[in-house]
């Protein structure tokens, strides 16, 4: 395949608003093609549709990350549309319900645990590994995990969210172990936190534009082969555990 088509794919979650459009568009600016990855058809296109008028090389995957099935069918998509993957960016996470003290972890509500970590935790597992064969087929595979620095056990920052503050800890501690197994490879494993963003995730309250936040992970998913590997960065650089 790489002999026939040496343009690198990649793969963003979540990818049709916010962050993960501005990190879709900003690969598509360097060069790569992009799979648009997202659950709702009509967003997606409509996000495929917009790439493509800014000269974004961008393809729809319906990708729902906690659904096995909608994960394994989306994999099966890119092998017949690209036949490998060069980057992957892990961005779709979702906050969780807050009303009524559901993320105070004296009353925290354990379905709305379950759920958070169903998207943030073990849709990246899912996501991960069922397109890591096509990592492996690339000559220097990158994937991006999108973290927060609220998930950091250091800084402890942002207000106290007992359901998507510890889901970001294990996302933090997933990356590592990914890292720490794939050291012999190419595959190049690291998380990034964005920073506080205004998009629909923030209710738009945030400083930072979504620009802003995609350039550590574009930084992230194109790093030379002898880069960072199991780290954890933002704008300034390590971010504490």
């Amino acid at each position: 395949m790489d002999g026939v088509n040496d343009t690198k794919t990649a793969l963003v979650t979540g990818a049709n608003k916010g962050i993960g459009l501005a990190i879709a568009r900003g690969l598509g600016a360097r060069g790569f093609r992009v799979a648009v990855g997202a659950r709702d058809e009509d967003r997606r296109a409509a996000a495929v549709e917009g790439l493509r008028a800014e000269g974004v090389d961008a393809f729809g995957v319906a990708l729902d990350v906690t659904d096995d099935a909608s994960v394994a069918a989306a994999a099966q998509a890119l092998e017949r549309e690209a036949g490998r993957l060069d980057v992957l960016v892990n961005n779709a996470g979702i906050a969780g319900r807050t009303d009524g003290g559901a993320q105070d972890p004296t009353t925290l509500d354990l379905d709305v645990l379950r759920t958070v970590l169903d998207t943030n935790v073990l849709g990246v597992v899912r996501v991960t590994n069922a397109v890591l064969p096509l990592l492996l087929r690339a000559p220097a595979p990158r994937i991006v995990n999108l973290s927060s620095t609220m998930g950091s056990l250091g800084l402890q920052a942002g207000p106290i969210l007992a359901a998507y503050a510890p889901s970001k800890t294990m996302l933090n501690g997933i990356t590592t172990q990914y890292a720490r197994r794939l050291a012999d490879t190419p595959v190049v494993v690291n998380a990034a936190c964005p920073g506080y963003v205004a998009t629909d995730f923030t209710g738009h309250d945030g400083p930072r534009t979504p620009e802003e936040g995609a350039a550590v992970v574009l930084r992230l998913a194109t790093l030379p082969d002898d880069g960072p590997r199991g780290g954890f960065f933002d704008d300034g650089g390590v971010v504490p555990w």
